[in-house]
């Protein structure tokens, strides 16, 4: 439930934040070293948490976690840059 609030208001880099700190046998098992987990917070966070949540048995379903994480994580960037071309630009038409 706490994960899901964190989820809804925090977003995927306070989850990552607060999941390690919790858990941190779980991420030392997921992840050899340290460049990979910063990696994945800088630019894919939705895909490093659900990696972490499925990691130890990737089959089936599981993937299409993986697949909604990084779809989200796509359109996280792809969204930001659409509402940047709204912002104007000199794009804008005068009536």
């Amino acid at each position: 439930m706490c994960l899901l609030v964190l989820l809804l208001f925090g977003g995927p880099r306070l989850i990552s934040i607060v999941w390690y700190l919790a858990d941190q046998a779980r991420w030392n098992a997921t992840f050899d070293g340290i460049l990979i987990p910063i990696l994945g917070f800088l630019f894919l966070p939705w895909t490093m948490v659900m990696y972490v949540l499925v990691f130890p048995n990737i089959e089936g379903f599981e993937w299409a976690l993986l697949g909604l994480g990084l779809l989200a994580d796509v359109l996280a960037w792809g969204g930001g840059a659409w509402k940047g071309r709204e912002r104007g630009y000199g794009y804008k038409t005068q009536a």
